[in-house]
């Protein structure tokens, strides 16, 4: 894949290339997406003083707190459409996409990317959610499998509006075309303010570069087969239905560079999911 298809589907964005996602983590606030299990179930009804974080091992104040409802979504869908998803997989593929779309909420948006050797922005985010179904019923482009360059595009679209950013990435392969470098990518998701999901079908080679991903931004990786396709999508909104949102003034903090934030729960038993740190 070249620069230059990298650089048309960022512009179809109406974005400047040079323009990086960034974490919201300015000098008066920053947030954290986080989520809370015990014995694998979510864990809702917490508050403020129930959670425990620190900034580069600086204890700090928890000052709000905000539950999935509370927010609307922009979600995201990058898509796989390389040759070894023509046929029943496609049609699965589109399924779990339009089984989403119909849990989604009144003031959220969606929009979808899909990938192959180029990388296609067939919608914006857009809250008319037919028009990102009757997007999704179009052909899929032919080609390899240009999945880092996929993840750039999809970060830049999915804070390309003001909304909380779920970004659900699918493949059934490793990356063999991107013009981008792995890390590159993983740099801005640590800029990012997107939760990423990636699910990968179960048996195929599980590109290192997803579960990377998916821990520097907080999310998860789930493997599914074919047929499990939809279920999976299905419980990735559930499950990100089910966090929250913290913030905190950063105090005893040097102000640049890599942050390193741990969160816990002070409720025992519990299980916490959040992004490993920020850059500022």
């Amino acid at each position: 894949m070249t620069g230059r298809l990298i650089l048309a589907a960022v512009a179809c964005l109406g974005i400047e290339q040079t323009q990086t996602p960034t974490f919201r983590s300015g000098i008066e606030k920053v947030q954290v997406d986080v989520l809370v299990t015990r014995d694998g179930r979510p864990l809702t009804n917490l508050t403020p003083a129930d959670f425990e974080i620190s900034d580069n091992a600086v204890p700090q104040q928890v000052d709000s707190q905000w539950a999935f409802e509370e927010m609307p979504l922009n979600l995201v869908f990058a898509l796989d459409a390389s040759s070894s998803l023509a046929g029943r997989r496609a049609e699965l593929l589109r399924d779990a996409c339009y089984g989403v779309l119909e849990q989604l909420k009144k003031d959220d948006q969606a929009a979808l990317v899909v990938f192959a050797e180029a990388v296609v922005v067939r919608s914006r985010l857009t809250p008319n959610l037919a028009s990102v179904r009757a997007a999704a019923e179009l052909p899929l482009p032919p080609g390899q499998t240009s999945l880092v360059d996929a993840v750039q595009a999809s970060m830049v679209l999915a804070e390309s509006e003001p909304g909380r950013a779920l970004i659900l990435v699918f493949t059934d392969g490793a990356d063999v075309s991107s013009y981008l470098k792995p890390d590159a990518v993983l740099e801005t998701a640590k800029r990012s303010d997107a939760v990423i999901y990636g699910v990968v079908l179960r048996g195929e080679a599980r590109p290192p570069f997803m579960g990377e991903l998916a821990e520097a931004s907080g999310g998860a990786l789930f493997a599914a087969s074919p047929a499990e396709i939809g279920q999976a999508f299905r419980n990735v909104l559930e499950e990100f239905r089910h966090r929250y949102i913290l913030t905190y003034a950063p105090t005893g903090v040097r102000a640049g560079g890599w942050h390193k934030l741990r969160v816990r729960v002070k409720q025992p038993g519990t299980s916490v999911t959040a992004r490993p740190g920020y850059l500022r």
